[in-house]
């Protein structure tokens, strides 16, 4: 570090917890900088796809996450890590730092844990999807999945929106249980994918699964699903059925082409960038059975890092 220098300022997860913005506020955020990267160059949003570097002896991976914004001026990397069969349960399967950087002058301001900036930018995301494309009447939404993801997404849905139901399965019954009493709010349990999305009109897929575990049967017709997990090209939730009967949506068409087993190995073709939809090119064809596959984008990482360290700076 050269003399003089500032060290930059470290936030851990419950200083980012403190400081991260309410959904009022980091979902016109996050629109703005989603219709940013779909204009283009024109957008100011620099991105390239994730640089992933598999760890084979361990059956993990290193994500590597670089995103510039010009409409915020703000510059960042997410180094994320997620392993797929860790043997210590006390070791979360994806971990995530965030390094925010002076565009000006490259200097590093802040070295953030990432875990809630990925969480709740990714569920707020998924939220942003669900307004455009569910259909009109939406009172039953179906969770698969009771991790971190699964809770983010409950939270900010519960507070957007007005489900009267809300259902949850996992592959470990317990695990689902668990969520259902730690959560605020009645929520039902169920043994079976099949059981939980009958009749869902919202269903949101955050799973570890590599193979499909949501069938194209199952789906209620007009129902719209934000499928999250499966972020490599060989892993799957969403069968064929689904994906091919489906309007397909994505945060990125790169991206998509590149990371998505859900998209590459079905051939389902892809509609639209929810970009495209939020700056009024393409359509939400909310009457149709939808898919939003999320793979999530470095520049959602940036704008809710930039926010919290605003706001971290504002209370200092």
């Amino acid at each position: 570090m050269s003399r003089g220098a500032r060290p930059p300022l470290f936030l851990g997860a419950e200083a980012v917890d403190q400081h991260f913005p309410a959904a009022d506020r980091l979902v016109p955020a996050l629109e703005a900088a989603l219709a940013d990267f779909s204009r283009g160059p024109a957008g100011g949003v620099v991105q390239p796809v994730r640089t992933v570097v598999p760890i084979q002896k361990h059956r993990g991976f290193l994500g590597v996450m670089p995103a510039y914004s010009e409409r915020d001026d703000a510059l960042t990397t997410k180094l994320v890590t997620f392993y797929e069969d860790l043997k210590d349960p006390s070791v979360p399967s994806h971990q995530a730092t965030v390094l925010l950087f002076d565009p000006a002058n490259g200097a590093l301001k802040a070295v953030m844990d990432g875990s809630v900036i990925t969480a709740r930018r990714t569920a707020a995301v998924s939220a942003i999807a669900t307004k455009l494309l569910m259909p009109a009447r939406s009172d039953v939404l179906c969770i698969l999945g009771a991790g971190v993801q699964a809770r983010s997404h409950y939270e900010i849905f519960m507070e957007l929106f007005s489900f009267k139901e809300v259902r949850v399965w996992n592959r470990t019954e317990e695990n689902a249980e668990k969520f259902a009493r730690s959560v605020d709010g009645p929520v039902r349990v169920f043994s079976t994918v099949q059981e939980a999305v009958t009749g869902a009109d919202v269903i949101v897929t955050v799973t570890m699964a590599t193979k499909p575990i949501l069938h194209g049967e199952w789906v209620k017709p007009g129902a719209h699903i934000n499928a999250v997990g499966a972020s490599r090209p060989d892993w799957r939730e969403l069968d064929d059925d689904v994906m091919q009967n489906s309007v397909l949506y994505v945060d990125s068409k790169e991206a998509a082409l590149r990371e998505s087993g859900d998209v590459i190995l079905s051939g389902a073709e892809i509609f639209a960038e929810l970009g495209e939809v939020l700056l009024g090119t393409k359509p939400a064809l909310r009457e149709k059975t939808t898919v939003f596959k999320s793979l999530g984008m470095a520049i959602e990482d940036t704008v809710a890092a930039k926010m919290v360290f605003d706001s971290w700076l504002a209370g200092s």
